[in-house]
């Protein structure tokens, strides 16, 4: 994408977490109730990026004392120290998803939460504020032509990463990679549109746009409610548009 956000005192975490599956007991195949758990899901890798930096991925194989089929302890506590140094986190169905199995490992660990952080949930955007036939990952980076998914085996590809399989893991790990490198691609792309994103422009001395930081805003008329003029912009960079208080340009900038 030719958007490029230079970068701004807010630390911007995009993220993405694979888990392993539960084990359980039921009486049939299709449709069925769990009559018993034999194990409980648990996280095998992540892959998260700075906005702008380099993605990497971190799964269990990666942590000392790894064996096939272990917990997921020193992963958890490595994804804790991440969400810690973030003020903003990204994450496609992370709201519903990715946000609550890391608390709840979080939680089975003992450990208190990680320093406060909003989140962008790209799903929830693409919901909101377009009319896709479908908002899945693969899916919209094919319909925005931004890239698809890796193929993969689909669950025998866990089955085989739980045994421990080094391949197995080497294509693990490339799929995750490329769900961030997707997630970001989305995620500038979605940028303009998303009116409730954490505002940017707490973070500079100077006024920005307060979706992307950037300090190229220009002008374009006003917006009149009951209490305030508002004088409206453009961000030159992204394209989103903000307004602050007429002649009072050092005010807190909004998105619209």
């Amino acid at each position: 994408m030719n958007l490029k956000i230079k970068p701004h005192k807010a630390k911007i975490l995009l993220v993405d977490i694979e888990t392993f599956p539960n084990i359980g007991y039921s009486w049939a195949k299709y449709e069925q109730n769990i009559i018993d758990f034999i194990e409980h899901w648990y996280i095998l890798c992540i892959g998260y990026k700075w906005l702008g930096g380099k993605t990497k991925v971190m799964g269990l194989p990666d942590f000392k004392g790894y064996k096939a089929g272990g917990k997921d302890e020193a992963l958890v506590r490595f994804i804790w120290k991440l969400l810690d140094e973030a003020d903003i986190c990204v994450a496609q169905n992370g709201n519903d998803f990715d946000f609550k199995k890391i608390n709840t490992r979080f939680l089975y660990y003992g450990l208190t939460p990680p320093s406060p952080y909003a989140t962008v949930d790209t799903l929830q955007v693409a919901r909101r504020k377009f009319a896709f036939n479908s908002n899945k990952l693969d899916d919209l980076g094919r319909d925005l032509e931004i890239g698809r998914k890796v193929e993969n085996q689909g669950f025998p590809l866990w089955l085989r990463c739980e045994k421990g399989e080094k391949k197995a893991w080497a294509l693990m790990k490339k799929y995750n990679r490329r769900d961030v490198d997707l997630l970001e691609e989305l995620y500038l792309k979605e940028l303009p549109y998303i009116s409730n994103h954490p505002n940017l422009d707490v973070y500079s001395n100077l006024p920005v746009c307060p979706r992307c930081g950037s300090s190229k805003i220009q002008n374009r008329g006003e917006s009149i409610t009951q209490t305030y003029i508002y004088q409206r912009f453009q961000c030159q960079t992204c394209g989103g548009w903000g307004r602050y208080v007429k002649g009072q340009r050092n005010s807190i900038i909004k998105t619209v």
